[in-house]
């Protein structure tokens, strides 16, 4: 089978912590092709979507000291071709975020894709359709306390009814870019919201300061809607925020009841809106948030829990 990777440039991926290439190493491990483009390599011709699409080939991380460990030159490209995505049997977009305009008329693109021959995860209508931080406002009984606006007043009067403490969170970005730690008594405070706001243009979301963050911000990796492992991200040093991406370390965690309920209150949506490949992140036995563009965490649980989540996502798929 031939699977494409709509990536950002591949030499800017860490292949010792990327999800995408841990999924590729899956693709190519057991058997199939792999071809990797870019969002801005995309077009339509004669009512079918195109791509120059690159076959490429692997050279796999192995694990080292409590590491993946990888070679200089851990990849091979071969020769671009310009060709219909519907050639390939799936084509994962895996691009970072923030959603952009481009980022989403390249899925405006991925429409153009016969879902008979070609399956897209996760579906372009669904990645639209599901803001990472305001997805998770539907479900009312998993969130804490959160609201979104650009309102000054209302962002104020719901940092003081959360206790003083409240996390603000930009509606784009990716790896705890933009979070702020909301005190009522900070003599910052107007200013950080004029800041995150641009002056009251853009709506950000505000939620409850959970206490148990400083114990970590879980991610658990969900297949059409089953998880299949998850990993603690433990904020280190004076910074609040967990992610890996700011520093945060990476724990071995099991998932509770309260959050395979959490998954199964998930999983419907999640199926209805072609979302099949999410992270979602929990804090203290509550839904912060459902990432749907590029998630990561398949390193870290792979590591730390010696199994594949990579061969699982493809076996799946190929059935």
């Amino acid at each position: 089978m031939k699977f494409a990777f709509i990536i950002d440039p591949i030499t800017k991926l860490d292949p010792g912590h990327d999800s995408s290439v841990a999924l590729m190493e899956a693709v190519q491990e057991l058997g199939h092709q792999v071809y990797i483009t870019q969002a801005q390599q995309m077009g339509v011709v004669a009512g079918q979507a195109m791509a120059h699409l690159t076959p490429v080939t692997l050279t796999p991380v192995t694990l080292g000291d409590n590491r993946w460990d990888a070679v200089p030159d851990w990849y091979t490209l071969g020769d671009t071709q310009w060709q219909p995505l519907d050639t390939m049997d799936a084509v994962f977009m895996r691009t970072d975020p923030p959603v952009t305009v481009p980022y989403l008329y390249a899925t405006y693109i991925l429409d153009y894709i016969d879902p008979t021959k070609t399956k897209v995860i996760n579906s372009p209508q669904g990645i639209r359709a599901a803001n990472e931080k305001m997805y998770a406002l539907q479900f009312t009984e998993a969130i804490p306390d959160t609201i979104v606006s650009q309102d000054k007043a209302v962002i104020r009067d719901m940092v003081e009814r959360c206790g003083g403490k409240a996390v603000l969170k930009p509606l784009g970005g990716k790896g705890g870019e933009g979070i702020l730690f909301l005190r009522n008594d900070d003599p910052n405070f107007n200013s950080m919201i004029e800041i995150s706001t641009k002056q009251g243009q853009e709506p950000v979301m505000v939620q409850t300061y959970l206490p148990a963050a400083k114990d970590g911000d879980k991610r658990i990796i969900l297949l059409n809607g089953e998880p299949l492992g998850a990993v603690n991200r433990i904020p280190t040093g004076k910074e609040f925020r967990g992610n890996m991406a700011v520093g945060g370390r990476s724990a071995k965690v099991d998932i509770t009841e309260r959050e395979l309920e959490i998954c199964k209150q998930l999983a419907p949506t999640l199926q209805r809106d072609g979302l099949v490949f999410v992270g979602i992140d929990i804090i203290g036995g509550y839904l912060t948030e459902v990432n749907v563009t590029s998630p990561t965490g398949i390193r870290e649980i792979d590591r730390l829990n010696t199994v594949k989540l990579g061969h699982q996502v493809i076996k799946w798929l190929t059935k």
